[in-house]
This record gives structure tokens, C-alpha cells and sequence, in this order.
């Protein structure tokens, strides 16, 4: 403590006020966009610095078990808008992603690690440790697989919003989807799953503004 002042986590706190920074209020001010401005485009450049911010967020042992399909074409949005239950933010949107989470496979450890080792992050004696782990965790799991891909893909979706919202683009995550159908159309592999479907592009003024949330007293319990 200096000055009365508190450093927590980004989080400034004097006097019994807290002061969020840049990041958090980015956090925060987020909300889903149902309206697109259709003549506003991506290019593909900031689609892949999208992809790579998501791609920050954590994976179990680093599997990094997910997929980006960037649907951006007019064809590809036609193809994918009857699949999505016709929702018109499919087409209106700058882009469409489809989320794939794969299932996780002890087999790809060691690709997966090399690049942590040669960064002289972890040892490589590490390396067959992780992978057992893996295969002992997964490994003649199915349900146990598929609950990792759809973890994977989830956390990779939401770092994709929020770093959407951080670039002053609308997103919209989606559910309303079938499936198979998406799988078959967009030549998924066998151990993809797709896990949902996250709308960006820009958002028009027409949007409502972030929806309350319930109290943290009604979510939060401690022990």
C-alpha cells in the first residue's frame, strides 16, 4: 500500500472507490450486437490478428485443440445463413466464425510442446510426462474428449468477443445452428466439433445497451 492507494490485478482502489483501467472497462462495456452495418468489410489481416488474440486464451496442456473458419465470402455466408436458422446477422455481419474445438489427443503433445521447450520455458524431460498425462486424462474417454473440445472451443469463442470489443467491433455469439449440417458443409473433421458460431463486423447505433446482470451477491458464494 503507498498513499493509501492499492495495485490489485490491473484494479486501482483509493478511498473505498474503485477505478477500473482500460482493459477492464473494455471488459465490462461489452454487449451482444444484433445489428450489422452489411457495408463494412474485414480485411484479412484484422481477422487474423482476431484469431490471434483468441488464440492466447489457455488450453488444457497447451493442446491448443481448436479451429477458426472465417466465413467471409458472400457464397460462404449464403451456405452457412440456411444452416443458422436464416439469421440474418449470418450475412450482415463482416464475418462469421465458425468454432471448432478438436478432440484432445495425447499424440500431439509433443508438437504441441516443442516450440514451449525451445523458448527455454519448459525442460524437455517434461515433454513425455505432459503427454501421459494426456492420454491417462482422455485417452478411451469419449464423453470425457468431447467435454474438452466444447471447453476449448467456448473459451476460445470468448476471447474472440472480447477482443472484438476491444477493437470497437460488435460480436455476437451463436447456438442456433445445425450441427451436422455445419459439419458437413464446411468439411469439419472427425474429431472437430462445432461448438458455436461468433458473428463480428461493425455495429450499428441501433443496438440495445449492455443488459443488467444479476447482483454478485446472487452468484457468488464463499467458502
Amino acid at each position: 500500500m503507498t498513499d493509501g492507494i492499492t495495485m490489485t490485478n490491473g484494479i486501482t482502489m483509493t478511498n473505498g472507490i474503485t477505478m477500473t483501467n482500460a482493459i477492464i472497462e473494455s471488459l465490462v462495456s461489452r454487449s451482444s450486437t444484433s445489428l450489422y452495418d452489411p457495408a463494412v468489410t474485414l480485411t484479412d489481416d484484422q481477422i487474423r490478428e482476431l484469431v490471434r488474440i483468441a488464440t492466447t486464451a489457455p488450453t488444457s496442456f497447451h493442446l491448443q485443440n481448436w479451429r477458426f473458419i472465417a466465413v467471409r465470402t458472400p457464397e460462404a455466408k449464403a451456405r452457412l445463413r440456411p444452416i443458422a436458422w436464416d439469421q440474418p446477422k449470418v450475412t450482415a455481419a463482416a464475418v462469421t466464425f465458425i468454432i471448432c474445438g478438436q478432440l484432445p489427443d495425447h499424440r500431439i503433445i509433443p508438437k504441441r510442446l516443442a516450440p514451449v521447450v525451445e523458448a527455454g520455458i519448459m525442460p524437455a524431460e517434461m515433454v513425455p510426462e505432459w503427454e501421459s498425462n494426456t492420454r491417462r486424462l482422455y485417452f478411451g474417454s469419449p464423453q470425457r474428449q468431447r467435454d474438452e473440445a466444447v471447453r476449448t472451443g467456448a473459451i476460445g469463442a470468448t476471447a474472440l468477443i472480447y477482443a472484438a470489443n476491444a477493437l470497437g467491433l460488435g460480436s455476437t455469439p451463436i447456438i442456433g445452428f445445425e450441427a451436422e449440417a455445419v459439419a458437413r458443409e464446411f468439411a469439419l473433421a472427425d474429431d472437430e466439433v462445432p461448438v458455436m458460431l461468433v458473428s463480428v463486423g461493425a455495429k450499428l447505433p441501433q443496438n440495445w445497451p449492455q443488459k443488467p446482470r444479476r447482483p454478485v451477491a446472487d452468484v457468488l458464494e464463499f467458502v
